[in-house]
Formats: C-alpha cells, structure tokens, sequence
C-alpha cells in the first residue's frame, strides 16, 4: 500500500516535468526532420525527377546530332558533334511545312479552349447554384459524354463535317476539341462553383448587383483556380489531340504538329534528327504554359482536400 502511494505521489510530483519533455518531444518531431530522413527524401526525389527528364534528355539530344550518328551502329548518348542546323533545316523540310503546322495547333488549341470556358462556366455556374427538372440527367450526360473518344467517333465527325461543307478546316478541329473537353471542364468548375456559399451571392444581389454582375466580379475571382485548372487541361488536350486531326484535316497545312510530326517517320527511312526536333519545339510552349501558372494550377487541384 506504501509502494503504491509512492509511486501515485512520485508520478504526480513530476507531472510538470513529464509535460514539458512531452511537449519538447512533440517540438522536435514538428519541427525539425533527422538529417537521414531528409537525405532519404532528397534522393527519392532525385530518382523520380531522372526517370522523367531522361527521356527528354535523350529525345534533346538526338535533336542535335547528324543522321549518320543516330544511325551508327555503335551509337552514344552524347552527339560527337553537336549540329544545331537540325532546329533550322526542320522548317523548311519537304515533307511537311511545319510552320503553318504550328499556326495550325496554336490556332486549334486557343481557340478550342477560349470557347470551351465561354460555354462551360455559365453551365457549371447555373448548374450549382439552381435547381431545375432534369439537372441530374444533365449532370450524368455530362459524365456520358466523358467515356466518347474523339477516335471512335472520327468516321461519323468526318462525313457529318463534309456534309456541312467544314471538312479539313480549323472550324472543324476546334469544335471537335472543344465538344469532347467540354465535359471535364464543366465539372471541375461545377465543383468550385458549388463551393462557394449562396450567402455571397445573395450579399451581393441585395446590393444591386445582376446575375452577370456576380458572376464574373464575385465567382469569378473565388474560383479562379478551378477556372485555371480547365484551362489548362482543355489546352494541353487540344494541343495533343492526333486521332481525329489525322482523318478529319487531309491538307497539310492545316493539319496540327501531332499529324506533321508522322511525315518524317517513312517506310523505308526516318529523319529522327528532325523527329527530336519537332517534339522538343512542341512540348516547350506546354512546359511554359505550367511554369506560369503552376502556383494556381496545385491551387486547384488541391482545393477542397482539407476543411
């Protein structure tokens, strides 16, 4: 009975100090990470990050080297001799006129994007914030349409397109993309809209302020990083979109660099100097793309995780 009291006293007498280490021990692993672990991390990171870039190292090297070193039969890694005349020469090839390819994809992409926003965010704002008959059918033909590939529909868009007198135009590309990435679009701002309260809406209707009004000067700016989000997975889309380019434009110079990049693969010979060159200048206007805005994209995407 005296040990137990004693024990009871003892622990009670250094409760204080107990709490206190508690805390200094809750401290160190709040604040500071061992040395290992954060070697550990480092070197992880740097494995993932070398099996991403390796193959757009490799692909910038084989950019910049002769055909005869690509087609060596003991071939290296590093060019022997560095020929930057590949990112000249590729632009006036005969096989394909690769500056009204890149008009053509840069022209396809924007404009199937601009119009993809102007007809998604209305229907994502009203869709979350009134309820009307038929708005879950609408919502789930929305989800449908997502399971529609533009390569299953090429045959039906190509001959429906030719009989609207829009076959092998930009017209017809840029209502292609924007109707099969109109879906995904329309829920990631469906989303955020439904986010929001309707207090803030109603705040700012007692002020006097229109439909419109609070649409683009009161949601607009809350769900901005949904809103970029859309943008630029409707781009990055549009900007690889090969299936349906490659039947619906037969003219080479409408068709898009994703189509163009085909024509120096031959039967018998490929220039895969030219192959390189034509990917690294078509990737770089997408890697741009996520350098600026890569703040608000991680924004968007990680919006709502935690309440």
């Amino acid at each position: 009975m005296t040990i137990t009291e004693t024990r009871v006293i003892t622990t009670s007498g250094n409760g204080r100090a107990a709490s206190s280490v508690g805390q200094r021990r809750r401290r160190y692993t709040e604040d500071q990470v061992p040395l290992k672990n954060v070697i550990w991390r480092m070197v992880a990171g740097a494995v993932v990050l070398a099996i991403f870039v390796l193959p757009y190292i490799i692909m910038f090297f084989g950019s910049v080297k002769t055909k005869s070193q690509i087609r060596s039969v003991d071939p290296t890694y590093f060019p022997v001799e560095w020929n930057w005349d590949n990112y000249i020469k590729m632009w006036s090839t005969p096989e394909t006129p690769l500056p009204f390819n890149l008009m053509s994809t840069v022209v396809i992409a924007v404009c199937a994007t601009v119009l993809v926003l102007l007809v998604a965010m209305p229907a994502a704002y009203y869709t979350a914030r009134f309820k009307f008959p038929g708005r879950m059918v609408f919502l789930f033909l929305v989800i449908v349409t997502q399971m529609l590939q533009p390569a299953v529909l090429t045959s039906g868009l190509f001959r429906q397109f030719n009989w609207l007198g829009i076959g092998d135009t930009w017209t017809a590309m840029i209502l292609v993309n924007a109707a099969f990435n109109l879906s995904f679009a329309t829920w990631i701002m469906h989303s955020f809209f439904a986010g929001i309260p309707k207090e803030v809406d109603e705040a700012a209707q007692i002020d006097g302020a229109g439909r419109l009004t609070v649409l683009f000067k009161i949601n607009l700016p809350l769900v901005w990083p949904g809103i970029v989000t859309a943008i630029v997975f409707t781009f990055v889309s549009c900007w690889n979109e090969f299936a349906a380019s490659l039947v619906i434009l037969s003219t080479d110079k409408n068709q898009p660099l994703a189509v163009a990049l085909t024509k120096f693969v031959g039967q018998y010979e490929t220039s895969w100097q030219y192959v390189f060159g034509v990917s690294i200048v078509a990737i770089l206007p997408v890697v741009i793309l996520f350098m600026m805005i890569e703040k608000r994209l991680v924004g968007g995407l990680t919006a709502g995780s935690v309440k």
